[in-house]
């Protein structure tokens, strides 16, 4: 039945629920719950101190067209790194190593595609489970489509495996500073406890996303007109050459240099306080010292990376256009009001269904706050005491929040790094909207039996709330 179901031009949709969020900015109320700055420099919202404007701040459609370049703008970060990477990966792939790389990996791998599949979701959870990685995947998905192309397969396996790892290592991360760390520090509870759940069901939800991924590329494995894409032209022009260059010793500095490259980012993101200038910044110098090693001129270099640059630009529009349905309902001041009108319906519900009306909530608001963070300074401070009066512990309000906010990650719109990835890939929004939805359903089911049963046995009850530093 979801294959029937035709969902417009990518660019479309974004634009189309622009307007429906400009529109309900004239219909819902709107509203603000006071503030207080932190150390950090964010806002985090005071529960209990919501109250409607006096006076209605009206949008107009010049707004929704002013919305546009600036949210280019608010997401330039993302933008600018989707470019760069792009172009980069061009140089690298014009010495020869890229495609010298998938040649090495079909030799050990291409008979066993389950093989891959797993390894990619695993690693790819446990990266962004510990670190919080995200944006730094979006260098793999050439490559990773590239390789599943010569393994006569998909781009849709490609983002399968790295999205349904992104997404299932926040949802049930258990060490993510952007996450995990920030909502238990505004729920007031120790840092990193009751964190003995979250190592347990790693496994069975990361299994759930190889599961489905695997299934569907096993379909397209045995037949290939099984595959979602067929009607989308592959982004690899020109690359269905049989034969890969061998391995040398040139390719494998480069390779090299690109793994020191990652852990410097690493590094950065942990302890400088990176993101994706700074990792922008660290590309450009691999970028360069490829050419150097794959000994390309200073003009071939220069016109790879263009191209490179060049065919990505139709995904830097999709980003940009994506952060304005947020910026619409910011300027409306309706954000608040949502979350103030969700919350409300908890505290009439039993603790159990309590804990699964919280995750629902937490996943309807990340299309609206696509930020893991920026959703926690928001929310947490609204669920933390909500729960104590409905009797769902702090742990488990964290809890809710993550899987929310996590498995949500894998198929909202307005999630820049997602759709920095489909279009690197090549993969329009309502073909992977097909792909994921039946993922996020069997990942929703399985967090609230997950949550139900941690309150019926009492998960982080015996966890105090700490006093907040005043």
């Amino acid at each position: 039945m979801l294959t029937s179901i035709r969902v417009p031009h990518t660019l479309v949709l974004l634009l189309s629920m622009m307007v429906i969020a400009l529109v309900a900015t004239w219909l819902v109320p709107q509203g603000f719950f006071e503030t207080k700055t932190l150390e950090s420099g964010r806002q985090m919202v005071i529960a209990g101190t919501y109250h409607v404007v006096d006076e209605r701040h009206l949008l107009t459609p010049w707004d929704l067209l002013l919305a546009i370049p600036r949210a280019f703008a608010a997401a330039q970060d993302v933008i600018f790194f989707v470019l760069i990477v792009g172009g980069v990966l061009a140089i690298a792939r014009a010495t020869g190593t890229v495609d010298a790389l998938i040649g090495r990996l079909l030799e050990k791998h291409g008979k066993f595609p389950e093989r891959l599949v797993f390894m990619v979701v695993f690693c790819f959870a446990i990266a962004s489970s510990t670190i919080g990685t995200a944006g730094e995947y979006i260098p793999f998905v050439i490559i990773l489509v590239a390789l599943c192309k010569a393994m006569k397969l998909d781009a849709m396996t490609a983002v399968g495996m790295i999205v349904a790892g992104y997404g299932i290592g926040y949802g049930v991360s258990a060490f993510n500073p952007f996450t995990v760390l920030i909502a238990q520090q505004i729920a007031e509870i120790p840092v990193y406890s009751g964190i003995g759940l979250r190592l347990a069901i790693f496994l069975p939800f990361v299994l759930l996303g190889f599961h489905h991924v695997w299934s569907y590329t096993k379909k397209v494995k045995a037949d290939p007109t099984a595959s979602m894409m067929l009607d989308v032209p592959c982004p690899l022009k020109g690359k269905d050459t049989p034969s890969y260059p061998e391995l040398n010793r040139r390719h494998q500095i480069i390779l090299g240099s690109f793994i020191i490259a990652l852990c410097i980012a690493v590094y950065g993101i942990a302890s400088q306080g990176w993101y994706l200038y700074e990792l922008g910044g660290v590309f450009i110098a691999w970028g360069v010292f490829t050419a150097i090693v794959g000994k390309l001129s200073a003009d071939d270099t220069a016109v790879e990376f263009i191209n490179g640059v060049s065919d990505l630009v139709t995904t830097a529009v999709l980003i940009g256009v994506a952060r304005g349905i947020a910026l619409i309902l910011e300027d409306g001041q309706i954000l608040h009001t949502l979350v103030h009108g969700m919350s409300l319906p908890l505290s009439h519900v039993p603790a159990e269904l309590s804990a699964a009306g919280m995750l629902v909530m937490q996943t309807l608001l990340n299309f609206f706050i696509p930020s893991g963070s920026g959703q926690a300074y928001v929310t947490m401070p609204l669920m933390a005491p909500l729960g104590d009066l409905v009797g769902v512990s702090r742990q488990v309000a964290v809890l809710a929040y993550q899987f929310g906010d996590g498995f949500s990650n894998m198929i909202i719109p307005t999630n820049a790094v997602l759709m920095g990835i489909l279009g690197m890939a090549g993969v329009p929004y309502g073909h992977w909207f097909r792909f994921c939805l039946p993922l996020i359903l069997k990942l929703l089911a399985a967090a609230t039996i997950t949550l139900m049963l941690a309150v019926m046995f009492g998960y982080g009850l015996d966890v105090q709330p700490m006093i907040s530093a005043k």
